[in-house]
């Protein structure tokens, strides 16, 4: 006997990984330079030297056995004082090593949450567009997944329909900002305005709920603030990831953040980190922890991103695309023309240009693209979105 959920979502790929997949055997077939895959997103640009540089040095100057060797469950004490000390030197707020817990990326942090949060009947609130694998995580942990609609077109938050969609079961609301699919910021106003729905829900059920911010993009913003979400809600868990940040996603290094001010946070972190240790957590990376003790500080250099971004976004507007406005993240989250997605994705692929339908990311009628490509991918493309869009407008 096979268990059948886990059948369904192995046999059944992600839509993302298989135009991936269908973009390296067409390239093996017409050329790299002929098929612009938009489909995954890989970080394009190198990790800051300082990065490669630690780890020479590390491998270099410190024993062997340490390097190689498992470190605590919770993580190297020195590598969460150098997460708290950059967190406070930036945001000016008073973190604590022991608020930290390390785990192999934002992945498997966001499942341990999950199933920290997971008592019977218990729901997770998310707001579309969100990370497809959001979904599976949450309900493989024992969490029912429900959807906030999507506040069309600028994708904030409507917080009217988060409120109404609040229940007694509800143990936590899922954010991401900056945004995958849309490349959306959510402001300081918007996330203000959902405190205090959740400080009013929380009372009226008699019981915390928390926010969940998944926060792999912080760092990628343009411009603009990316609230330090806890100094707005103090029942706020973060799930952070370095491999968009420094270019490491292949490394699995990342931490769950329990401010020691949100409610029941000692039993909190207690089964977050007995949740991680039940999937088979040991310990993170040791060399990519004493990496990150050396390379906290470190941001990445966001020019060719802009870039892309701006070349992007000025050309599809003007071509008659419509989409909010990216100011995080390398991703534009496009309205389709003719409405459906997965057609426009279909000629789209006959053109070898790949873009992804938003179907899965809870958002029927808009396609995602990642923008962590060449710039003269960025540039070449653009004539077949004019081609595309055309052919829409001549139906008209």
């Amino acid at each position: 006997m096979i268990n059948q959920n886990a059948y369904a979502l192995g046999a059944n790929r992600s839509c993302i990984r298989d135009l991936f997949e269908y973009g390296r055997q067409r390239a093996a077939i017409v050329g790299e330079e002929k098929v612009y895959d938009y489909s995954l997103g890989n970080p394009s640009i190198p990790s800051p030297k300082e990065v490669n540089e630690a780890v020479r040095a590390i491998l270099s100057d410190t024993d062997s056995l340490k390097v190689h060797g498992y470190t605590s469950a919770v993580g190297d004490y020195e590598t969460r004082k150098a997460i708290s000390d950059d967190l406070n030197a930036r945001y000016g707020v008073s973190t604590q090593p022991e608020e930290f817990f390390l785990g192999c990326g934002a992945a498997p942090e966001l499942t341990a949450v999950f199933r920290a949060l997971a008592v019977p009947g218990g729901e997770v609130l998310t707001i579309a567009p969100y990370f497809p694998e959001y979904k599976p995580f949450a309900e493989e942990a024992g969490l029912s997944f429900r959807v906030v609609p999507p506040d069309v077109p600028d994708f904030q938050i409507c917080l009217e329909a988060v409120e109404k969609r609040i229940t007694p079961h509800t143990q936590a609301v899922l954010i991401n900002s900056p945004n995958n699919p849309s490349g959306v910021v959510y402001t300081r106003e918007t996330l203000t305005w959902l405190s205090q729905v959740l400080v009013r829900k929380s009372q009226e059920y008699g019981h915390p709920i928390y926010i969940v911010s998944d926060e792999p993009y912080r760092e990628l913003a343009y411009g603009v603030e990316v609230p330090f979400v806890p100094e707005l809600y103090r029942n706020t868990v973060i799930c952070y990831s370095y491999s968009k940040s420094l270019s490491l996603p292949g490394e699995r290094i990342g931490y769950v953040y329990v401010p020691r001010q949100a409610e029941d946070s000692q039993m909190l972190y207690a089964a977050i980190a007995g949740a991680a240790r039940a999937s088979g957590h040991v310990c993170a990376p040791s060399l990519w922890q004493k990496v990150i003790a050396r390379c906290a500080h470190l941001r990445p250099d966001l020019d060719s991103y802009d870039r892309n971004r701006k070349t992007l976004y000025e050309g599809l507007t003007a071509q008659g695309y419509e989409m909010a406005k990216p100011d995080g993240a390398f991703y534009l989250f496009i309205k389709a023309p003719g409405g459906d997605a997965n057609e426009f994705s279909q000629r789209a692929k006959e053109k070898d240009l790949l873009v992804v339908p938003g179907d899965g990311f809870g958002c029927p009628g808009y396609f995602r693209i990642c923008y962590c490509v060449s710039y003269e991918k960025i540039v070449g493309s653009l004539p077949i979105f004019g081609e595309l869009i055309r052919e829409y407008q001549e139906k008209v």
